[in-house]
């Protein structure tokens, strides 16, 4: 079988690349501790309603300027759809899902996290500056998935 010189040259950059590739991820991952995070929780999303801190998802203090926020994502809405903490408070997100597959993107933020039923994912963010914060569905749920959003809302 005879391949091209053009195509060797191709085919030999395209092996060594993966071989790059491959040992950057190893490098990483051993040595610089970098792994996928694991979701903080896991609920049955069939028994929400049974779960502690999902029966009544919402805004919580557990300390002066200091809040945890349970959000259920289910079809084409968030629940609660609506958060208002002050500014300077710090927020922990506890965000899970009843039925598929979900994104929470947190406008203006790095809050971005992949939401799947039956896990908890969470990230915190501090709210320094008054105003309104939207978070929308960042993975497509169906048909009427552009009206899934919310909006934190930091008052002065």
């Amino acid at each position: 079988m005879h391949i091209d010189p053009y195509e060797r040259t191709w085919i030999l950059v395209s092996i060594l690349m993966l071989i790059v590739f491959f040992g950057a991820i190893t490098v990483a991952g051993l040595s610089f501790g970098v792994r996928v995070p694991d979701p903080v929780a896991r609920v049955n999303p069939n028994k929400l309603e049974e779960s502690i801190t999902f029966a009544e998802p919402g805004l919580k203090e557990v300390a002066p300027k200091r809040y945890e926020a349970y959000i259920v994502a289910q079809t084409w809405t968030f629940n609660p759809a609506e958060i208002t903490v002050p500014a300077g408070s710090i927020v922990k997100f506890y965000v899970t899902s009843r039925d598929v597959q979900h994104g929470f993107k947190l406008q203006n933020t790095n809050v971005n996290m992949q939401i799947v039923p039956g896990q908890v994912s969470s990230l915190m963010v501090k709210f320094d500056e008054p105003g309104e914060y939207d978070f929308i569905c960042t993975e497509y749920c169906g048909i009427a998935h552009a009206t899934m959003y919310g909006k934190v809302i930091v008052t002065p």
